[in-house]
């Protein structure tokens, strides 16, 4: 693990990261110049479109503190400069985190145990570097397809009031993490009691951002949640 640690934090990569966040950074900036410069095409004034970024900008912290919850942890397994490339180019932590534990047991070993070499960190990179590339090029090839046949669909099912996508999406997620808890599940009745109290914060959680309108930002905080609650629990009653 010490020895992954070292290549993990490696100044090369740092400086990659350093670059890769500058990037991201100058395309947000000129994003929000064409934006500005287009507003009047679209009958917004220069006072709507500060209000807008400020809307926005204060919007984005709940998120981006959910994100920054879970990018802790995975700072002490991956290091700081991949997790810092990967939340801010894809900015989910959830599907890092699937990404880098499937990597890593396809290798044969666990984020953050001893077996986890130099040799395990550079498959997690790879696998997580590789899978953002897919999702790119899926967007450029696919997405206009996609929208027209998700727009089909909907529009064929909106009078019967059957949701679909929503079906769909909702499905895949429940069966790529029941796949991932499946495997945590045998491994001893501690692992059982964090999946338990963690199904529970996300269920609470949920249901407390659908009750109150004023509450709905707390959607992108339940799975953070989540994992602090797990973490609490294992560590203070477990």
């Amino acid at each position: 693990m010490e020895k992954a640690m070292l290549v993990a934090n490696n100044p090369f990569i740092w400086v990659i990261a350093c670059l890769i966040i500058a990037v991201i950074a100058f395309q947000g900036i000129i994003f929000i110049r064409i934006a500005s410069e287009t507003s009047a095409s679209v009958g917004l004034s220069q006072h709507e479109v500060k209000t807008s970024l400020k809307v926005g900008a204060i919007n984005s912290i709940g998120p981006s503190l959910g994100i920054m919850i879970i990018a802790i942890s995975l700072i002490t397994l991956l290091g700081n400069p991949l997790t810092l490339i990967r939340i801010g180019i894809i900015g989910s932590a959830a599907t890092e985190s699937m990404g880098a534990s499937i990597a890593a047991t396809s290798f044969g070993t666990e984020l953050g145990s001893s077996s986890f070499t130099s040799q395990a960190f550079t498959t997690v990179a790879w696998v997580l570097c590789l899978g953002g590339c897919g999702w790119l090029l899926f967007v450029a090839l696919f997405t206009k397809h996609l929208g027209k046949f998700q727009s089909s669909i909907t529009n064929k099912t909106k009078d019967k009031g059957f949701p679909i996508m929503i079906i769909i999406s909702t499905a895949a997620m429940l069966g790529i993490f029941g796949n991932l808890l499946t495997q945590e599940l045998f491994k001893g009745y501690e692992s059982v009691i964090v999946i338990i109290a963690a199904a529970i914060t996300m269920i609470v959680v949920t249901l407390v951002a659908n009750k109150f309108r004023k509450l709905k930002w707390l959607h992108e905080w339940s799975l953070g949640l989540a994992i602090l609650t797990s973490l609490s629990v294992i560590y203070f009653i477990i």
